[in-house]
């Protein structure tokens, strides 16, 4: 069944004239924060609750009004729930739906609350299922890497600067950046959920309200961390929106970073990997195509993300105190870049498990263009040689073998003693093993330190799943009805 009457505006008995409908299309929220129906029908039962034990309205009024407000959430879940343009914004129309359920009662629910505190709660309740949402994903791609990472322990790969080969690196080593990238997301997200988890109801429109109310029953009802100090602040702040979209740029900023390399590695130029066809596209032309689209995809949505936080730092940055309608423009551009980012970090995993690399062709490329041409001037610095006169040694070292098109493997026992003499009894690593096991430095690409990071990662990411997890379970209990509420 659905309920799509309207009803009269909350802020109605001041004006003598129904608004323009042309007003209440424009003013209308419903379209979108629907998506806020569940933490307003439960931040609506709390409040109640609240009231009831206070003696701010009668103990059996607030029984009923709870009773009706999980009977709307059981429709909501079913979706039996409406709105219509008429009922101007969720909250509304939850007050709207109550009415019918319990009668007239349900006008007592508003006590002692504003809908600018009300709607801060409801924003702040589900931008922190949101975070951990994002936790979750950004856990699960970073799983995928460190699973990737232990399977090729030992593929060796060039590693980039300029995007020209610069010295070989593991490919473990190469994802594990990765890894460290979106465990600083994860903390970021953490930091944006501890800022997030501070509830405002009780502020009132904008300086607290006349009732005996206990805030801190409600925030223990809620599942929050604390209460707001100051009520100005409390009803006009959207920093937390702010840190989530930041949060969410970075996010983006990351995957967009993975997906561009993804996108060249799975090139005939690079050909370091095969994407699985599962997670390819071909082309309506070329039959011979197979296009790296979810890499593409990922790159190209952190534009929308980037401008929504553009967008709110802006909607934000002249507004005076308290609350003003502007900030009806926080929730589009919330949900919008949550949605974005957890659909690219849902896809991104399954790619990267299923991808096969071509271990072959990144071993050749790890050693091609003289990429062991620093171990050579290393191996001149470690007996006593200035590290740039090794250098220049073997800069020019590398243009004689260009100019005779060679590699350092086809110097002749002479050619390499006329280089230096030091080359004559020493040879510097000339081949990729070598070379990775010379940089056996904490946080190197020596395979026993990777084997380090990569251990290191594992626990980090068993710590903030733990974290999560413990956070997921308390939400779940605070949002679920109790046993036997219709």
């Amino acid at each position: 069944m659905t309920h799509q009457a309207g009803t009269a505006k909350a802020w109605g008995g001041r004006f003598a004239q129904a608004p323009d409908r042309r007003l209440e299309a424009f003013n209308a929220s419903v379209a979108f924060d629907v998506r806020l129906a569940r933490e307003d029908i439960r931040g609506s039962v709390a409040h109640a609750r609240m009231l009831g034990k206070q003696g701010i309205i009668a103990i059996e009024d607030a029984a009923a009004i709870e009773r009706g407000l999980w009977q709307i959430l059981s429709e909501v879940d079913a979706g039996d729930f409406t709105l219509t343009v008429a009922d101007e914004d969720v909250h509304t129309g939850v007050e709207r739906r109550l009415r019918e359920i319990i009668g007239a009662v349900a006008g007592k629910l508003h006590t002692g609350r504003s809908r600018n505190d009300q709607v801060a709660t409801d924003l702040r309740l589900w931008t922190k299922g949101a975070l951990l949402e994002l936790m979750s994903g950004v856990l699960d791609l970073a799983d995928a890497l460190a699973e990737t990472a232990s399977a090729n322990r030992d593929l060796a790969m060039p590693g980039y600067t300029h995007l020209q080969r610069a010295q070989p690196v593991l490919l473990a080593h190469h994802l594990l950046a990765y890894v460290a990238m979106l465990d600083r997301d994860l903390d970021r997200l953490e930091d944006a959920y501890r800022r997030t988890d501070v509830m405002p109801l009780g502020a009132g429109a904008l300086a607290g309200v006349t009732y005996p109310i206990d805030r801190e029953a409600t925030r223990l009802d809620l599942g929050f961390s604390a209460i707001s100090a100051n009520s100005l602040d409390a009803v006009s702040d959207r920093d937390f929106v702010i840190d989530a979209l930041y949060a969410c740029s970075m996010i983006a900023m990351h995957l967009s970073r993975l997906a561009e390399e993804i996108i060249l590695w799975a090139s005939a130029e690079f050909r370091f990997l095969e994407l699985a066809d599962a997670f390819s596209t071909g082309s309506s032309i070329m039959p011979q195509k197979k296009n790296p689209d979810v890499a593409e995809l990922a790159r190209g949505k952190t534009g929308r993300v980037y401008g929504n936080l553009m967008a709110m730092l802006t909607v934000a940055k002249g507004l005076p105190l308290t609350y003003n309608k502007d900030f009806q423009e926080d929730k589009e551009a919330l949900f919008d870049s949550v949605d974005t980012v957890l659909a690219t970090l849902g896809v991104l995993p399954p790619m990267i498990r299923t991808a096969r690399w071509r271990s072959d062709r990144m071993a050749e490329a790890a050693i091609a263009d003289f990429s062991l041409a620093t171990d050579a001037a290393d191996l001149l610095a470690r007996r006593g040689i200035p590290f740039r006169e090794a250098h220049e040694v073997t800069g020019k070292l590398v243009a004689s073998c260009i100019g005779q098109g060679k590699t350092f493997a086809d110097l002749t026992d002479r050619e390499w003693a006329s280089a230096h003499p030091i080359f004559a009894t020493e040879r510097p690593p000339l081949t990729a093993a070598e070379s990775l096991s010379a940089r056996d430095v904490p946080g190197g690409t020596a395979p026993s330190r990777v084997s380090d990071q990569l251990a290191a990662a594992r626990s980090s990411l068993a710590q903030a799943r733990a974290r999560l997890t413990e956070r997921e379970t308390a939400r779940q209990a605070m949002l679920a009805s109790p046993d036997g509420a219709e």
